[in-house]
């Protein structure tokens, strides 16, 4: 006899005895469950470990015992009583899918994918197990087969809202938006007052940049569900993008108290912190989020963005951190994806470039890739632009017009993308956004290019081996540090170059001639904007008597941003009613604000970048302060492209004296003021034919390597 047969023998012999002992247990489970079903779960719990006592193989017993851990929260000890169960009856479609439901709840998604998996083979058309199968897929990120398990599930039962809303969330990861939207609608027309798929409809409505229906779907679900968790993120994300940063704080803070271990709250966390130059901070909600989650790709992009702006990190720390993108992401993408080039290897014919970026539009990232695109030799190069973007303007229209070929990839997967790259036999794949937001690094560590190369947008280097080349410039990335770097390092006049301001925009005298008093300002991001940096200012402005600080960026807009940078200022010793601030303003109006600036403080350790170039072109000279890092060495490359090196400090101290003996010679700030924009055009870095001569001729010296090599 097997050991089933035997165990089935005793348990049948067992409730013979009890049979004739009066003990009814059919009658002892009904109450059981009677007493579940009017929510005396306590009662029910001792009712079935009474039965159990007595017959240790009951199934429904075991199960239903489970059933009420599981609402208790205690998922360990159902999932031993569902195995428990699982011996009795191994074919249990409902304790099959029990058990896995709880195994959800444990983070142990392949094992709840495998229960699911056999509860469906055993009944076809069971839409839960199909559709929490689904869910197990969406959690393992592979949101395709999830999406496809979905339909299946819908296939069986099409009236099924919260299958409809999680397939929604899948096609929201494949950033297959109008489609989430789509299938969001169809949850809330079975069951409009599902808070999750109310959620998950506001969350693809900011994707799609429709922010006023967005809020309100959010602050619908969190009527209904004032602790979902989810709708407060989403809420948070909306708020962020409408300046509105001091409620969206609470957003975030209220999504992390409802669900603890919400990872993505810590993200946003930390961007906050980011946001307001609070990098300690910043850092700290990153490693948490990856002490949870150790391959949480946004945490990990997110971490090394910022860590640019860490005054401590040097460049092998950096480094270090894309190279764990790489170990906990990339590789495990790359091996998963084999390309064959259909490609012409002919060093001498017209390369074909693909560029890459969610930031073909109104985007400082932008203007330091315009002039590239719009001076290209175009009957040695032709150009496709990958617009990774739901967000469109007038500046799209002006890329789109530049290209041969766009291809709006706002909704494509990395793989898709990666595949109509492969089809379009693109030569050279330019990413022009490295970790920062929008980048489609996913798509590059599937290598759908022969030759790949980074730069501009966050030229700081990737880890990815499948990128083939950095561009750089000495002064940037100096010899010391080049061993550090996945890529190759390629050096151009300057690391950056920028359009120049619109026609009839000229420099204007220095405001200290008619004022009386000079004005220094700062133009950049607030992140940008550290404790070492506000030392330094307050240094400069106590040395210069009668000075003011000018601040421009589109966060001052938002009234807690103000009220803490004044708040840091008091810290170090200045007083408030010495700095002015100005929120956002078209580009035309944001360089006419540099009119009201003698000379321009840089921030450290992320300098400027566009910001630098901006103020030079409206003759408003650069104190910068040359650090160990790129992003701290930027403003200090691009002044040493234009020959301005005794603007250049090597030193905290060298940097505040350079400010303060510019503030003294106002006529010779009036005259490089006027030879500034001139000086920029006929510079190799600023000039933009001559720049994006250099180049192309980086690209053909790649494409010949290739071509020679195959590798």
């Amino acid at each position: 006899m097997s050991d089933d047969r035997a165990l089935r023998a005793f348990h049948n012999a067992r409730l013979k005895k009890l049979q004739k002992q009066g003990y009814d247990v059919g009658a002892a489970f009904a109450r059981a469950h009677a007493l579940h079903q009017s929510g005396l779960a306590s009662e029910a719990q001792a009712a079935c470990r009474d039965i159990l006592r007595k017959v240790p193989r009951h199934f429904q017993a075991l199960q239903l015992l489970a059933i009420t851990e599981y609402q208790h929260g205690r998922y360990e000890e159902a999932d031993r009583l569902l195995r428990q169960a699982l011996t009795v009856e191994p074919n249990s479609v409902a304790a099959l899918t029990n058990r896995g439901v709880v195994l959800h709840e444990l983070k142990r998604f392949a094992e709840a994918l495998a229960c699911y998996d056999k509860a469906v083979a055993i009944q076809p058309d069971c839409a839960e197990a199909i559709s929490n199968g689904a869910n197990a897929l969406a959690q393992l990120e592979r949101f395709d087969e999830a999406v496809t398990r979905y339909d299946r599930a819908l296939a069986v039962r099409p009236a099924y809202p919260e299958a409809l809303s999680n397939r929604a969330n899948a096609l929201f990861h494949l950033r297959r938006y109008d489609e989430a939207l789509a299938s969001c609608d169809e949850a809330l027309a079975l069951k409009p007052n599902d808070a999750d798929a109310l959620s998950n409809r506001g969350n693809t409505l900011t994707h799609l940049r429709r922010f006023d229906k967005a809020l309100a779907s959010l602050d619908k679900a969190l009527a209904l569900n004032p602790g979902l968790s989810t709708a407060w993120m989403g809420r948070g994300n909306v708020l962020i993008r409408l300046n509105r940063h001091g409620e969206a704080l609470i957003a975030y803070q209220n999504a992390l108290a409802a669900k603890p271990d919400n990872v993505n709250a810590m993200v946003q966390l930390a961007q906050f912190h980011e946001r307001h130059g609070e990098i300690d901070q910043a850092l700290s909600w990153y490693d948490w989020a990856l002490a949870l989650k150790p391959d949480f790709a946004d945490a990990i992009s997110n971490r090394i963005f910022t860590l640019d702006f860490a005054n401590d990190v040097g460049v092998e720390e950096q480094q270090a951190a894309r190279k764990y993108w790489w170990q906990h992401i990339g590789a495990k993408i790359a091996g998963k994806s084999r390309f064959r080039y259909d490609i012409d290897p002919d060093p001498a014919r017209r390369i074909v470039l693909g560029y890459v970026s969610a930031d073909f539009r109104r985007h400082s990232a932008a203007a330091t890739f315009r002039p590239v695109l719009q001076h290209h030799d175009k009957t040695q190069f032709k150009i496709v632009c990958y617009s990774c973007s739901i967000a469109q303007d007038e500046k799209t229209e002006e890329f789109r017009r530049i290209a041969d070929r766009w291809v709006d990839a706002g909704q494509l997967s990395d793989q898709t993308l990666a595949e109509r790259i492969v089809a379009d036999k693109i030569d050279i794949l330019i990413d022009l956004s490295g970790h920062s937001e929008g980048n489609r690094l996913g798509t590059f560590a599937r290598k759908p290019a022969p030759v790949q190369v980074t730069a501009w947008g966050h030229g700081t280097g990737t880890g990815l081996p499948t990128i083939d080349y950095l561009f750089c410039d000495p002064v940037t990335m100096p010899v010391s540090v080049r061993g550090f770097f996945a890529e190759k390092l390629y050096d151009l006049p300057c690391i950056i170059t920028t359009e120049p301001p619109p026609p009839g925009l000229r420099p204007a005298d220095p405001p200290v001639l008619a004022n009386g008093h000079v004005t220094f300002g700062v133009f950049n991001r607030m992140s940008k904007v550290s404790d070492e940096a506000l030392a330094v200012w307050t240094d400069i402005l106590n040395r210069v008597p009668g000075a003011r600080l000018l601040m421009k960026d589109g966060s001052l807009d938002d009234e807690s941003v103000r009220a803490g940078l004044k708040q840091r200022f008091a810290a170090h010793g200045l007083a408030p009613d010495r700095v002015d601030f100005l929120g956002y303003t078209p580009r035309e109006q944001h360089l006419a604000a540099f009119a009201k600036v003698d000379i321009c403080l840089d921030p450290f350790p992320q300098n400027g970048g566009v910001s630098t170039w901006d103020a030079l072109h409206m003759g408003v000279p650069v104190v910068a302060k040359l650090g160990q890092v790129p992003v701290s060495r930027l403003s200090g490359a691009i002044l040493s492209s234009l020959g301005l090196h005794d603007w250049v400090a090597a030193s905290a101290t060298e940097y505040a004296d350079i400010a303060v003996a510019g503030a003294s010679m106002p006529e010779h700030l009036r005259q490089l003021r006027h030879a500034l924009p001139t000086t920029i055009a006929n510079s190799a870095s600023g000039n933009g034919e001559r720049y994006t001569r250099a180049v192309e001729q980086a690209y053909r010296s790649m494409w010949q390597g290739y071509c020679r090599t195959r590798i």
